[in-house]
Order: structure tokens, then sequence, then C-alpha cells
């Protein structure tokens, strides 16, 4: 099982400033990359001080001079909010310029509250994702192509500068076991999530996405299915409390714009009660120390999952979040290593 770093690009102290935040960032995917994470992940939301990242792409670009062998992810692309005739160019260009280390991952779109506010309504999400999927992939992999569908219709053209990549491996953010499977089966890998940390959940995705991906016989053999949790590397159960109380912060504003009210006010979201309690939360994430981190994970490599993908930031300093990568590096990436050598 690879490991990823999400930069979950979170500034609940606007006085930090962008510079510094954005800086910070860049600095975790360096180290992130020395370290022996497989790959970095990269966030796109706009409009709100969490998970804030308008230009996934310039970022990926940003990193891909700095580090030398990480992938550069996309995670993920909020398809319905950009312009596929366009955006195709941009990703040739992203392709370029990160050597062929960009996976691009794709999704519907999370945020009502955001969405509507960029004039693309979440309802109608689903349907312009899939078109502007398939628009996206023919201009990417074909020339002189021609397109008439609900969202997009448009003669002829050819998306320049072409990518080098052939083809851009593409990711499609999937909750629902039959959208992992389909899109398994159609060939793309998938990244997806289990916040109840239910491990009955856990398998059946896993599952969808066994089943779609056997239908492509050995091409689905190349194919990866990618967790994210939220993680922390605590120095003890103390310290695993006290960043237990500060997700539980973090998630009373991610819940204000997923699926609550959209309080916001100068980019900046509110806090509001959640339903869940700080000892329930608790039990949903990887906020724990190496040997307990160990434990958890080992559960997702036994059923088959290839890569985890570790939300790392939810307001702790940028002292404490680089000692919780070295840690990882040191306790928790090696165990596993040795699991993939073992399997293999």
């Amino acid at each position: 099982m690879d490991f990823n770093h999400f930069l979950t690009s979170y500034m609940p102290d606007l006085s930090i400033g962008s510079k510094t935040h954005f800086q910070n960032m860049i600095d975790q995917a360096i180290l992130a990359d020395k370290l022996g994470y497989k790959t970095i992940s990269i966030p796109e939301h706009h409009l709100v001080n969490l998970l804030m990242m308008p230009s996934p792409l310039q970022m990926a670009v940003k990193i891909a001079t700095l580090t030398k062998n990480i992938n550069i992810s996309t995670s993920v692309v909020v398809l319905p909010l950009h312009d596929m005739k366009i955006f195709a160019g941009e990703v040739a260009t992203a392709d370029i310029l990160t050597d062929g280390r960009l996976i691009l991952g794709v999704g519907r779109g999370a945020f009502a509250w955001e969405m509507d506010r960029l004039g693309s309504p979440i309802e109608n999400s689903k349907e312009k994702f899939i078109e502007s999927l398939d628009v996206l992939q023919k201009l990417l992999s074909e020339e002189e192509v021609t397109y008439k569908g609900k969202y997009y219709k448009f003669d002829p053209i050819t998306i320049m500068p072409r990518p080098i990549s052939k083809p851009i491996q593409i990711m499609i953010a999937a909750m629902d076991p039959n959208s992992i499977k389909n899109a398994a089966s159609r060939g793309f890998h998938v990244q997806s999530t289990v916040l109840s940390g239910s491990k009955e959940l856990l398998q059946q995705r896993v599952k969808a996405f066994k089943e779609g991906s056997f239908k492509l016989g050995e091409k689905g053999k190349l194919l990866k299915i990618s967790m994210q949790r939220m993680a922390f590397a605590a120095i003890n159960e103390k310290d695993a409390k006290e960043k237990s109380k500060m997700a539980y912060e973090y998630y009373k504003r991610f819940d204000n714009v997923f699926t609550g009210p959209g309080k916001v006010k100068n980019g900046k979201i509110e806090a509001l009660p959640r339903k869940q309690s700080l000892e329930e939360l608790k039990e949903n994430l990887l906020i724990c120390p190496t040997n307990e981190m160990v434990d958890k994970l080992s559960v997702y490599a036994e059923e088959g999952v290839d890569e985890i993908i570790l939300s790392a930031g939810f307001g702790q300093s940028q002292s404490e979040m680089i000692e919780s990568m070295h840690r990882i590096s040191e306790e928790v990436i090696p165990y596993f290593k040795k699991f993939n050598n073992q399997v293999a």
C-alpha cells in the first residue's frame, strides 16, 4: 500500500497570510518527496479558507519544479466548474511541465454553496460531469474533435499543445459502489473514502472496484483504488486527544459547506454545531500514535487498498505537521513496504 500526502489547505487563522500558507504546503510536498511518499495530492475549492486551492494545476507545476520523484495528483478537480475546451489545454500543459507525473483526479463537486456561487448548481453536476469527462478525454486523446451534447457543442478543434502522457492517468472520485464499479470498468483509477470508518463499507467499495477492474483483464491490474482518511501521527495519547479536538473544529466548518447552510463571511467558514460527538469522531479518524495507526491501516492493506491518502491538515502548526510526516515515514510507511513485498 502506497502513501499519499494530501495538502488539505486549511487556514483557520487568516492572519498567517496566503504567501506563508502556500509556502507551507510547498515545503510539505518537498518533504514528502524526500521521505518516500508515493504521491502528493492537491484539492480544488474556491471562495473559502478550507481546502482552499482555486488553481490545483498551477500548484502541481510548482511542486514538480521542486521535486524529483513524487507523483502529483489533483484531488479533485471539479469538472463542472471548468470549460473543457480551455481546461484540456491546461491539463496538457501541466502534463508536460510535470514531466508526466500528473495524475488527474476529477469529480462532480461537493460544496453546493460554492458551486451555486460559481454558476454551476450542484443539482446539475452529475450530468454535467459525465459530459465534461467525455469531452475532456476526447480532447486529450484525439485531434479534430467535434462534439454535440447538452453542455458542449463545437466544430472540429485540436487541443494544443498535445500531452506527453498517452494517456494521462485519470482518477475518479466516487462513493457509491455502482459508480466505483463503473469507473473502474472504464479504465479509471478510483478515489473514495470511508467516512464512518466501517469495515463493511470499505469492503463493499473495494469489492466494487475489483469487479469493475476485472472486466478489463490485464489492463485492469494497472488500476488502483485509493482511500482518503484524515490522519496525524501523534506523539502519544495526550497529543492525539488534543489534535482530535482540533479536527473536530475543522469538521464544524467542513460540515457547514458540505451538508450545511454555507455560512461564510469574507471567505472564512463559520463553525457550526455538529450532531456527531467528539468521541464518535475520534473513532473515525487516524489521529493516533504510530503503532495504532499501523493497526488501523493494516485493515485497508489487507482488503486490497492500493493507496492511502492522508488528509493531514486540520489546524495544527507547520512544525507539528512536519514532525507527523517524519513519524509516518520512519514508523508507518516501512511496515507497509514490507507488507507489499510479502504480498508480491
